[in-house]
């Protein structure tokens, strides 16, 4: 936690948002303006029990209490590793155990006074970056969220679009290869995911290699996207090659996406999304290629909120909520 308290007026509002991850909780106290007045963290349990609930409610209190009165808090935004149907029932989470509406109830005994909002955890980083991140000033914005897997978040006119199981924004499983004999973790051939995930650019550049006859660079797993980027750097050909099909396959979903939503901005995150500069203007050059003329202009940036985006997003979607 931060040991510096901020102090504010006794009646300024305030608003929490709740990053709930594979590893850890995090907590962010802000401003309904979007001033991050301080933030905490615990390690993530199995929260399935009122002890792993109580663990949760403890650190919120102790962040609340240094930086104003839980009185004044408004809304409070919890973002969860995987679907939240119409119904704020979850969906399957994979990475985690957790009893979203135990949770919540816990959280409400404590904030009873709150609006609370539950959402997915990339949806959340989209609106995140909508409000105080790289899409500030946009009313429409794509996440995309570049990682182990492909995953986004879309807010259209202001709205977050969630769909009515929660799936909306599952671009990693568009399918931009209907040709592919390999299987994608979702059980269908030619995802964007087995292209441009940090796992399908190892896949592509190991298979470019063999093609050219080139020894691989050292890597470290199935998905150390970085060293083949270093290795792109290096004037490495399969790197490039890997980079190609990554960018492309990327390109061509976006296009898609582009011509359903007309995004202002895309916004491109996650692990994979650090590299965003070196492989930026080769995902601009394709997209622009592939997409309908009025949507050449939509903007490609960088995430700039990192790990945050979700608290600031979770916490975003709880102000709207309150104020609706």
């Amino acid at each position: 936690m931060d040991n510096q308290p901020t102090a504010i007026d006794s009646g300024h509002e305030l608003l929490l948002g709740i990053d709930v991850g594979g590893t850890s909780v995090k907590a962010g106290l802000f401003t309904t303006e979007g001033k991050l007045l301080g933030e905490a963290s615990v390690p993530t349990p199995a929260l399935i029990t009122e002890e792993a609930y109580a663990v949760v409610t403890t650190c919120l209190d102790e962040l609340v209490q240094q930086h104003g009165d839980g009185n004044n808090v408004i809304g409070i935004g919890l973002d969860i590793p995987g679907p939240i149907g119409e119904d704020g029932l979850p969906g399957f989470i994979p990475n985690a155990q957790i009893d979203l509406l135990g949770l919540e109830a816990a959280i409400m005994r404590s904030y009873p006074h709150a609006i609370l909002a539950a959402l997915n955890d990339a949806n959340a980083a989209a609106l995140g970056e909508l409000w105080r991140g790289a899409a500030q000033g946009e009313r429409s914005v794509v996440f995309v969220t570049l990682g182990t897997g492909v995953g986004g978040g879309i807010v259209c006119d202001g709205k977050l679009v969630a769909g009515k199981n929660g799936c909306a924004g599952e671009i990693g499983h568009l399918t931009v290869n209907p040709h592919e004999s390999r299987v994608c973790g979702c059980g269908r051939k030619g995802c964007l995911e087995q292209y441009a995930s940090a796992t399908g650019v190892v896949y592509s550049y190991k298979a470019a290699c063999a093609r050219l006859g080139i020894n691989p660079c050292s890597l470290t797993g199935l998905s150390d996207s970085r060293s083949v980027f270093e290795a792109f750097e290096a004037g490495d050909k399969a790197a490039a090659e890997a980079i190609r099909i990554m960018c492309s396959s990327l390109a061509f979903a976006l296009s898609c996406v582009a011509a359903t939503v007309n995004p202002g901005a895309f916004v491109i995150g996650g692990g994979m999304g650090e590299a965003f500069d070196i492989f930026s203007e080769e995902l601009i050059a394709r997209y622009r290629e592939q997409c309908l003329s009025p949507v050449t202009e939509t903007r490609f940036e960088r995430a700039s909120l990192g790990n945050k985006a979700g608290m600031y997003g979770s916490a975003y979607q709880a102000l709207m909520l309150a104020r609706s």
